[in-house]
């Protein structure tokens, strides 16, 4: 029973850890679904979106300062009771002091396109000193207006923060689909790796077995005394080596699977079986176009363009400091107050400040301030001279990256061209290579060669095989940087949205 018991435990254990343990997925790729999963697990990616959405966010808070804000002030309440000075001609005395303060106001706040803004403030006060007895209330709205000078000459300054926010986000999306073909890249560049390792690891196996049948072609001529011992035991050798370079190959396509895994985004435990197909196809890329094509989409250039945009912004902004600065001030006010024994209802005495506020007149307001630059020793002229040097630098910076990215697009472009003559030319070279080996292991078998002629044959082939699968790779991981380089498909002949 106690056995049974134990037993019973046992499976229970091992249920719950396998219930526990997180499912293995398998994954069946190709290049394309790599390039997929890539964008929507690997933490590059995730870290790409939340910049976008970083952006995304300071754009509608500069839109949002453009609009209608809203605030209440609120006193609920604030009690006072204190001992207060007072001084006059015929001493000092002390008296003391309680009471009790409540108030709530309104306001509302309307930025303009000329950089000021209109106001709107209206509220009640409800004031009780409890040693006078009294009550003292007070009704006031106000409506005003607050312009800069600087704005209408110098430098807006709304303006020039939305207009830096609508940049700042058309640049982040710009270097998000740059990162995003980068990523695209670098996957490609990952799986050709790993299909690389996968393939050398099979022509090593290939190898293996080629070096084994040879072996034992070998054993059996050296058993009918057609041989010498010392070719028998080459032969050997031969073999230990094919399989040590064969294990080789397998801890290098491990290790490749890896770092596959950790840059598409999945777990170590997960699965990977990747296409092995060695197809391609021949695409045709103008060199003009490609130009054409790096130029109006590489983010660089438009990055150049923001930069010296935010630049003019700040020279005007410098050139501003050193110009009649002020603010123009207009408000009309409504006020009405009563008083009244605290005896009274507190909705008699907001009658009598209402009937008030109505019966007073309003009152105008209006102030100009100034501040007019005298004398600076040449402080802010230096300034803005600095500025616009900046300025010239970046033009001519901009003017650099365009001769670069013209220059690496032609570059590419013709290293396209050569990989693809070069990858139909190793193709022929495979299957005169695979020829080659047959008839040289036939002629081995019927003695007509040693094991020396067979041993170069073999690395032959193996040569034929492993500078075609490079060729092959090349020339796909070019057509991938092509793409990056100009934001456009060129085997699918469309723009990378």
């Amino acid at each position: 029973m106690k056995f049974k018991n134990r037993v019973r435990g046992i499976l229970l254990i091992l249920a719950l850890c396998f219930t526990a343990a997180p499912a293995q997925e398998i994954y069946r790729l190709d290049l394309e679904t790599s390039i997929l999963l890539a964008k929507q697990k690997s933490i590059r990616m995730q870290i790409l979106r939340q910049r976008l959405e970083a952006a995304g966010y300071n754009l509608k808070a500069t839109e949002s300062r453009m609009k209608t804000h809203a605030s209440l002030d609120l006193t609920l309440p604030q009690y006072t009771e204190t001992v207060k000075q007072w001084e006059d001609s015929s001493g000092i005395s002390f008296y003391p002091v309680r009471q009790n303060t409540m108030n709530g106001y309104l306001n509302l706040t309307q930025p303009l396109p000329t950089d000021g803004s209109l106001y709107l403030r209206t509220g009640a006060q409800n004031f009780l000193d409890y040693y006078a007895n009294d009550r003292n209330t007070q009704l006031t709205s106000s409506i005003g207006l607050q312009q800069p000078l600087e704005a209408f000459f110098g430098f807006n300054n709304n303006r020039m923060n939305f207009r830096q926010a609508k940049l700042n986000y058309e640049l982040s999306l710009k270097q998000m689909k740059r990162e995003e073909l980068n990523l695209v890249y670098d996957i490609s560049q990952d799986f050709f790796t790993l299909l690389l390792n996968q393939e050398k690891m099979n022509i090593s196996r290939m190898n293996m077995e080629k070096q084994q049948e040879a072996y034992n072609i070998a054993q059996s001529k050296y058993s009918a005394g057609l041989i010498r011992e010392v070719e028998a035991l080459q032969m050997e050798v031969d073999l230990s080596g094919a399989k040590n370079d064969y294990d080789m190959e397998k801890v290098n396509y491990a290790a490749q699977v890896r770092t596959f895994k950790e840059n598409l985004g999945i777990t170590l435990a997960d699965s990977v079986i990747i296409s092995s197909e060695l197809a391609y196809s021949i695409v045709p890329v103008d060199v003009e176009k490609a130009v054409e094509l790096a130029f109006s989409n590489r983010p660089e250039i438009r990055e150049n363009e923001i930069q010296i945009e935010m630049q003019d912004m700040a020279i005007r902004r410098q050139r501003a400091e050193g110009l009649v600065s002020g603010t123009i001030r207009l408000n009309y006010n409504f006020i009405g107050v009563g008083k009244d024994p605290r005896s009274i209802p507190v909705g008699t005495t907001f009658d009598q400040t209402w009937d008030n506020l109505t019966g007073r007149p309003g009152s105008f307001g209006v102030g100009l301030t100034a501040t007019v630059p005298l004398v600076d020793w040449g402080e802010n002229r230096a300034r803005v001279n600095y500025a616009r040097t900046v300025q010239k630098q970046n033009y001519l910076q901009m003017e650099g990256d365009r001769m670069a990215i013209e220059r690496e697009i032609r570059t590419t472009v013709d290293r396209l061209q050569s990989s693809l003559r070069r990858l139909q030319l190793l193709e022929k070279n495979v299957l005169v290579a695979e020829k080659s080996f047959e008839i040289s292991r036939q002629r081995y078998a019927n003695g007509e060669i040693d094991s020396q002629a067979m041993a170069l044959e073999r690395q032959r082939i193996n040569t034929a095989y492993n500078t075609r699968l490079d060729a092959f790779i090349t020339y796909k991981l070019l057509l991938s940087d092509i793409m990056r380089k100009t934001f456009f498909d060129f085997e699918k002949g469309r723009a990378v949205e």
